[in-house]
């Protein structure tokens, strides 16, 4: 079975010390990085996603103008072309075979709502490559990790996530939200 892997927002601010910074992110990153070392030839594609935010306005209602609710809004994070949007410095990026950019100028958490540099999407890429199954690892387990996985099986992929490659906002919401995955037909490993 061909298989990809789905590297999710691992980035400066869902890391320690990003604006929205995961407990466990710069490990998630460094993880990864040693997974990569030991299994990226066990991939035909290797696709990483970023939140790539505009500077200017409120992102579609995604940036808070007052006091986020951490649900629907959040504070300012990812925009493009800062250090918090960049990769953080753990994670590899030389075995990555493409890179995504999502939430331009609007809320996106799947790895699916964004575009590679050309104009691709995910599903372009894994039809164009013949993908039917995908491990998914990175930030952050309840929320951009969930959406991708979802929408990983909801276009009909085997779906994996490494869960010793993600990192979550809160365990209790990152255990509801690997359950949730599992009952929708994913595996956790």
């Amino acid at each position: 079975m061909t298989r990809a892997l789905l590297i999710v927002d691992v980035q400066n601010d869902f890391t320690e010390g990003g604006a929205l910074g995961v407990s466990g992110g710069h490990a998630v990153a460094e993880g990864i990085t040693r997974h990569l070392a030991a299994h990226a030839a066990d991939y035909t594609a290797i696709i990483a996603s970023r939140d790539w935010h505009d500077a200017t306005g409120d992102n579609g209602g995604h940036f808070a103008s007052g006091v986020p609710d951490f649900v629907d809004t959040w504070p300012v994070h990812c925009v493009a072309d800062t250090t918090g949007a960049e990769y953080d410095p753990g994670l590899d990026t030389a075995p990555i075979t493409h890179h995504v950019k999502k939430g331009q100028g609007r809320a996106a958490y799947s790895m699916f709502e964004g575009t590679t540099d050309g104009g691709g999407t995910v599903m372009d890429l894994l039809a164009e490559h013949g993908i039917e199954s995908v491990d998914i690892v990175g930030i952050a387990t309840d929320h951009c990790v969930r959406a991708t996985a979802l929408d990983a099986l909801r276009y009909g992929q085997h779906v994996r996530v490494l869960s010793d490659l993600v990192a979550g906002v809160a365990p209790e919401p990152s255990e509801d939200s690997l359950a949730e995955l599992v009952r929708a037909g994913a595996e956790v490993v």
